[in-house]
């Protein structure tokens, strides 16, 4: 298996390189250079391998289909490493919930943060380790989070051999709770720097420092974001887990419905259902910063200023810039690597938009790959937390109510709806009690989380400063 970027530069890499690389030298994002084709006999195979030897061995499989130079003995040892009950609390890995008739819950944040980014950055954490021992290497991740995925790369890197952690995060948007998270680790290879401005701030500093190419190279400078193929291929699995628990067999087709802001928990599905997974609708949900929905019912990608990104009651998805949506697009455009490059490029940069509406390509986006959309604002979120406990005695947190409000929107007969969970309500407890009146449980792990010392530095959103920070932290 080999990769290409998105924007058109073609010389084959392989997956280790890519895992280290992050962004592509062009500025695109890697995808395998064709998606592994499933038939019927391959799902049922994996269907009796999850069925009898569980999560871990499941995503043995479907990463043995991306990775190649990675010995299958050592691949399968690292999933039973990252996948285990003592990690995720639970020996399913991912249990579905369900919730009522046709809808259910896919249980994806019993990690070590509490959010569903712990399913691929546990995994991501001991490929690191494992690949960077093998070619006796250190490496610089710098990163940018809205929230979860600060705490799960910092939960799964800290500690280990050869890797430092940059995380950058929009000072005072995230939760008390998800800042207390991140800056209370005391680990030395943990640097956390809150930017005056918002998350497309911080990704903009990803982006400037990684297309940096001779920085990037004497820094060794990684990624964990979602622009890391190898975190969203992790993600892959559990839409077939998902899948799995919600059928009797391989002849019914499923919807599943995502919270997104990044697009990269649902452009893993979109991979699942290009493999073959038969996956009905791919239901994205927005809260008001609602740049993804307005695409998929208009074709128009709008990008929103700094000063127009809505600060929500769901915070990890106010983003406006939707870094992985440009995987989406390469395969919509037949993998067009000019044209790629020419609208996320050209096109964002002058005009801070580009408009598909006409272009014959949009009306494949729900036809033939399956995208519906829509909004969830902070009033719905509030009824659909209410309704949700009322009904089943359950707590949701904001994202995931966010998903659950758009899921019920699009439900169709006879489609079992899975709807992912994104994080545990403890993340978020001034929504909670402003919805119910009462906190939500707290996992005795982090009673007084934030009462802890922090260290964290605050800094302007300028990616000169911040690679000054990095050349002065590696030469310490």
């Amino acid at each position: 298996m080999n990769y290409i970027s998105t924007r058109g530069e073609a010389t084959p890499r392989k997956f280790c390189d890519i895992l280290l690389e992050g962004l592509a030298s062009d500025g695109g994002l890697y995808l395998p250079a064709q998606y592994p084709r499933l038939d019927a006999s391959h799902l049922a195979r994996l269907r009796d391998v999850y069925t009898r030897q569980g999560y871990a061995a499941l995503a043995f499989e479907i990463l043995a289909l991306y990775i190649d130079d990675i010995p299958a003995a050592d691949l399968r040892a690292l999933c039973a490493k990252t996948y285990t009950e003592q990690t995720f609390g639970n020996a399913a890995i991912a249990p579905l919930k369900p919730l009522e008739a046709g809808l259910h819950l896919l249980a994806l944040s019993n990690g070590p943060s509490l959010a569903f980014k712990d399913m691929a950055m546990q995994l991501l954490g001991n490929l690191f380790e494992y690949e960077l021992a093998r070619r006796g290497e250190t490496l610089n991740i710098l990163g940018a989070t809205s929230g979860d995925t600060g705490s799960a790369a910092e939960y799964a890197m800290r500690g280990k051999k050869g890797i430092r952690v940059f995380m950058l995060s929009p000072h005072g948007r995230m939760s008390t709770f998800q800042q207390a998270q991140m800056f209370s680790l005391r680990e030395a290879n943990i640097h956390n720097i809150a930017i005056e401005g918002v998350f497309d701030d911080c990704q903009d500093i990803v982006k400037a420092v990684s297309q940096d190419l001779a920085f990037k190279r004497q820094y060794r400078i990684g990624t964990v974001n979602s622009i890391n193929w190898a975190r969203l291929l992790a993600q892959v699995v559990y839409y077939f887990a998902g899948y799995f628990q919600a059928t009797p067999s391989n002849g019914q087709p499923v919807s599943f419905a995502v919270p997104s802001g990044n697009f990269g928990n649902v452009c893993a599905g979109h991979v699942a259902r290009m493999m073959g997974l038969p996956i009905a609708q791919l239901v994205v949900a927005t809260n008001e910063n609602d740049v993804l929905d307005e695409f998929f019912r208009t074709g128009r990608y709008r990008v929103r200023a700094a000063a127009s990104t809505h600060a929500t009651s769901s915070p990890s998805m106010d983003i406006s810039k939707a870094s992985n949506f440009e995987r989406f697009i390469a395969d919509l455009l037949g993998r067009d690597g000019a044209r790629v490059a020419a609208l996320f490029g050209d096109a964002l940069a002058s005009q801070g938009q580009f408009d598909l509406g006409a272009d014959p390509a949009f009306a494949r986006v729900r036809a033939q790959y399956g995208f519906v959309s829509g909004k969830s604002t902070h009033a719905d979120r509030l009824a659909t937390i209410r309704d949700v406990h009322a009904r089943h005695g359950l707590i949701i947190d904001p994202h995931t109510a966010d998903g659950l409000k758009v899921a019920r929107q699009h439900q169709q007969p006879d489609v079992p709806m899975v709807a992912l969970e994104t994080a545990l309500p403890i993340k978020f407890a001034a929504t909670i009690i402003e919805a119910l009146g009462q906190p939500p449980a707290r996992p005795a792990r982090f009673e007084g989380i934030e009462r802890l010392p922090r260290h964290v530095r605050v800094m302007p959103a300028d990616a000169a400063q911040i690679k000054t920070l990095i050349a002065r932290e590696c030469a310490a």
